[in-house]
């Protein structure tokens, strides 16, 4: 099985001033930006909202809870589906201590993929429905299988 050629992140993780739009965004309203690229991924919208809400009710539990789970799973599925360098543990550091600027990089690599051109190969086939050659009958012979023998009944 062939591995997927490793490429690096499209911007880096402190990289805002490449698009001080993804990073106004995120600074005014960061969970907006988780939300809005969990959505851009295809994941649910509410995703990061487990970011929130989850270390408090872990809390509350009494079980501590470090790692933001939505923006470990968001980015480490980013960087599978596009063959991006990288580790689960480098993932987990990035997300413990800088979750704003991982969903702001996640942000900027969503937006590079999208202007990215997709190269789509698409080869025609000719498809060719062949029916049967109809059956000719002659006179006097047994109809086939499943044929009825329509005949004309003449009185004379």
């Amino acid at each position: 099985m062939e591995e997927k050629p490793s490429a690096e992140w499209s911007s880096g993780l402190l990289d805002c001033f490449e698009d001080t739009s993804t990073c106004c965004y995120g600074f005014w309203c960061c969970p907006c930006l988780a939300c809005t690229v969990s959505g851009r991924f295809g994941e649910c919208t509410c995703l990061p909202l487990c970011d929130i809400f989850s270390p408090a009710i872990m809390a509350a539990c009494g079980i501590p809870l470090f790692v933001p789970p939505a923006v470990l799973s968001v980015r480490a599925a980013i960087r599978n589906r596009y063959g991006i360098k990288g580790s689960i543990c480098k993932d987990i550091a990035v997300s413990c201590f800088c979750l704003w600027c991982s969903w702001c990089q996640m942000h900027r690599e969503l937006k590079h993929r999208k202007n990215t051109p997709t190269v789509i190969n698409v080869q025609s086939q000719t498809i060719v429905n062949m029916q049967p050659a109809p059956v000719m009958m002659a006179p006097g012979y047994p109809p086939q299988a499943g044929f009825m023998n329509q005949g004309v009944m003449a009185s004379y």
